[in-house]
């Protein structure tokens, strides 16, 4: 990567978002910010030289090959491109509506697979790029009430690993961000939809986790400028890692699943290691 590059931040508006396009200008960078409503992106990042808003809703295809098409004719070439634009259906499986799970992984899996078809043919073609996709320690490891959440970004993680080993080949490189609680919008009602209480079984624990988790809104202990500045940091490395644990709550989410998936490869390796055909070893 030269030391001014070009780059696409999805979902720029608000949140994470908002910090990585500052600290990309910060560092010297180009940067076309993406949101679906322009006048907040604006809002929220003021004016630079180096930038430029765009809209761009990631569920629509469109509006992904015309952000592509706006970074080309502006600046000439795409060096970076960070999947960030995400929202969070909060809830215990049975009581969120089929209409919501689909839309959960609508945005966080597929909005970063239209945008990321969108730019591959330009890095491709330039034999050169990052792609950068925020994914989550939810990713990572599941838990209760975030069963669809957790649905998209594993379906990111399996995605983004895949892919990387295609597009190696072409000079182009992935990183997977898995953070951990940070000091985000992701938990005001602005990025989450909240359940219902709608089945008894579950409705005392969903009014406590849902208060619970409001409450801890704008106390989480990640500060997602320093995640930002990180990032940029790591995109300049000539091998960035494949997957960045973001937050020491993250990096232990990835010691424990690890401890546990060694666990469970071992608990019946016997059974498991017997189940060839008998005449494989002929």
């Amino acid at each position: 990567m030269t030391d001014k590059a070009v780059w696409i931040v999805t979902g720029a508006g608000r949140g994470m978002g908002v910090d990585i396009v500052k600290a990309a200008l910060t560092a010297g960078h180009a940067v076309v910010a993406t949101g679906r409503n322009t006048e907040n992106v604006a809002r929220a990042l003021g004016t630079a030289r180096d930038l430029r808003v765009v809209k761009m809703d990631v569920t629509r295809e469109d509006d992904a090959k015309a952000a592509v098409a706006a970074a080309i004719k502006h600046f000439g070439r795409i060096d970076v491109l960070v999947n960030n634009a995400g929202n969070f259906y909060a809830g215990f499986f049975e009581e969120i509506p089929p209409e919501n799970f689909r839309a959960q992984i609508e945005t966080n899996l597929f909005g970063p697979v239209n945008v990321t078809r969108a730019v591959l043919p330009v890095l491709r073609a330039q034999r050169s790029g990052l792609i950068v996709t925020i994914s989550s320690s939810g990713g990572i490891s599941g838990q209760a009430f975030v069963s669809a959440y957790s649905a998209a970004k594993f379906g990111i993680e399996g995605w983004m690993e895949s892919l990387a080993a295609e597009i190696a080949p072409f000079g182009i490189r992935t990183m997977l961000v898995e953070p951990g609680f940070f000091r985000t919008e992701l938990l005001t009602d602005e990025s989450t939809v909240w359940p219902d209480a709608s089945i008894e079984d579950y409705a005392e624990k969903t009014r406590e986790t849902v208060a619970g988790w409001k409450a801890m809104n704008g106390l989480q202990g990640g500060d997602p400028a320093k995640l930002a500045k990180a990032l940029v940091q790591l995109a300049r490395h000539a091998e960035p890692p494949m997957r960045w644990p973001s937050g020491a709550d993250a990096v232990e989410t990835f010691e424990k699943k690890a401890r546990e998936l060694l666990d469970q490869a071992n608990a019946h390796r016997t059974l498991s290691s017997s189940l060839a055909h008998d005449d494989a070893s002929k």
